[in-house]
């Protein structure tokens, strides 16, 4: 249990008259923002995203990755103190934990927290649930079906997959997340998945949330259009 990892990602939409507020109301706002987020980040693994462009019905997320669960939650503590949060709604919310694959082999297994330095431009990510026919199969079964999946995965080798599991925490089973320099090469991807023996036993894998990664500054600035200098002061 020791080296498993807490996964949660929170999505964050803002209200269209935060953005009628002064510029400096708004850029103070985001200076609280932000200095929750690099706290947190001096310790443990943090990453923003903007979804602006991409969803209509959030324009930030927010992940973070720790071995606690106390951790994930004073951050949010933090986070609903900061003006920002009165104006924004959290539309969408998953928790999900790290565990080990039974279908990939040790030698290929992705480790149980993110890797430094592995970042790619996009975070493409979705809950989802198996239908329950496909608990029954035996253990064999789920295996040879689940190695026709991986070898269309290597098919692509660029695209970096996050899987974590849901059972008991959260309302999905799983929380897949898909990280990936080029979104073209991901639709590829799904395109051919869709014609796996595997997709017949997915029951759902909606909504799909295609994340832009960038720094805590310039996702907030992407909320307004307005540049201001987030240097957080803590005390």
């Amino acid at each position: 249990m020791a080296d498993r990892n807490f996964v949660k990602l929170t999505f964050l939409k803002l209200d269209p008259a935060w953005r009628r507020q002064h510029a400096e109301a708004r850029a103070q706002d985001k200076r609280e923002l932000a200095a929750a987020c690099l706290d947190f980040a001096e310790d443990h693994f943090l990453r923003t995203y903007s979804l602006v462009g991409t969803r209509g019905d959030a324009d930030l997320m927010v992940r973070t990755v720790s071995p606690s669960l106390d951790s994930i939650h004073e951050l949010h503590v933090v986070l609903n103190q900061s003006g920002l949060m009165q104006w924004a709604t959290i539309p969408y919310s998953y928790l999900a934990m790290t565990k080990p694959s039974p279908y990939t082999p040790p030698d290929e297994t992705s480790p149980l927290a993110p890797r430094a330095g592995s970042e790619k431009r996009f975070h493409i990510v979705y809950p989802m649930w198996k239908k329950r026919e496909w608990y029954r199969l035996p253990g064999e079964e789920r295996m040879r079906i689940m190695r026709g999946h991986i070898e269309v995965g290597r098919r692509h080798p660029s695209i970096e997959i996050n899987t974590a599991y849901s059972y008991g925490l959260d309302d999905q089973e799983f929380l897949v997340s898909f990280d990936a320099d080029d979104p073209g090469e991901f639709l590829d991807l799904v395109h051919e998945l869709r014609g796996t023996e595997s997709s017949l036993y997915t029951e759902s894998e909606t909504p799909i949330f295609t994340c832009i990664s960038t720094s805590v500054e310039r996702a907030l600035n992407a909320l307004d259009g307005e540049a201001t200098a987030v240097t957080p002061t803590l005390t």
